[in-house]
């Protein structure tokens, strides 16, 4: 599926977030910044990076349903299927928010009971979080546009964020982002 290359640039991407630094990387519509949900430190770099306040909280990004399962309330919910069915489409990307389990910490979902969560069918985005959990925002300053390559991530970082340097998923616009409880759109 990947040549060597890529296959090299994957796992150095991975060693990274297990060291703790953030990361950028390619997702359905533009590059994202990434890092270990659980380390807060590298949560906070990568916020400090971007720009954003704490309070506003992250989407987290997995390859697997079980992955984000220990983070938030999927299973068992009025709107559960909801979900799951909009996951199984391969040409959009959603996050829901959706109420966070105590394992979820404050530094992820911000001033909120609930987290934003997305299961991704980018294959890159896949093999980064493996059976895990990746944090997943767009790669720029507050207010500037997401990054659509490695060269935009360097001029908005100054090369402080290493990037996986690959293909988009080919969408238009980052994820949709709606509230299972309410579905309500809220971006």
């Amino acid at each position: 599926m990947f040549d060597k290359w890529l296959l090299q640039q994957i796992s150095d991407a991975r060693l990274r977030v297990q060291q703790g630094r953030v990361i950028a990387y390619p997702t359905e519509a533009v590059y994202g910044l990434g890092c270990d949900p659980l380390n807060q430190q590298a949560v906070t770099r990568l916020l400090e990076l971007k720009q954003r306040p704490q309070s506003k909280g992250l989407i987290l990004i997995a390859a697997e349903v079980p992955a984000l399962a220990k983070f938030c309330k999927l299973n068992h919910q009025a709107w559960s299927q909801k979900i799951m069915d909009s996951w199984k489409q391969s040409d959009q990307a959603i996050s829901w928010v959706v109420p966070k389990t105590d394992i979820c910490p404050n530094w992820i979902s911000g001033d909120h009971d609930s987290v934003a969560v997305r299961l991704s069918h980018h294959p890159i985005v896949q093999a980064l979080c493996g059976d895990g959990v990746l944090v997943s925002t767009s790669a720029n300053p507050a207010t500037q546009s997401p990054a659509k390559s490695c060269q935009q991530v360097a001029e908005y970082f100054n090369d402080q964020v290493w990037c996986l340097d690959a293909h988009l998923g080919g969408l238009e616009n980052p994820s949709q982002i709606w509230d299972a409880q309410t579905n309500q759109r809220i971006r």
